[in-house]
């Protein structure tokens, strides 16, 4: 691979290739990029609920159980 890049010019390697691989795979770079950000909201949504949850049961049972107490 060395070989065929070792003749050519600078701005070949570092700007043609990599906007050609752009064209080609932007389409699957973006949705797989989506799919991650996509994934990675629904985790905090997912550890949000959860935490508010979690706080809610624990409010409600040591509200329940401070009137017991009684």
């Amino acid at each position: 691979m060395r070989e065929i890049f070792a003749g050519l010019p600078w701005w070949v390697k570092w700007v043609a290739v990599p906007v050609i691989a752009l064209v080609v795979f932007g389409g699957l770079i973006a949705s797989v990029v989506g799919f991650l950000i996509g994934l990675l909201f629904k985790l905090l949504i997912f550890v949000a609920l959860v935490g508010g949850l979690l706080y809610v049961v624990r409010k409600f049972k040591a509200g329940s159980s401070s009137r017991g107490d009684w």
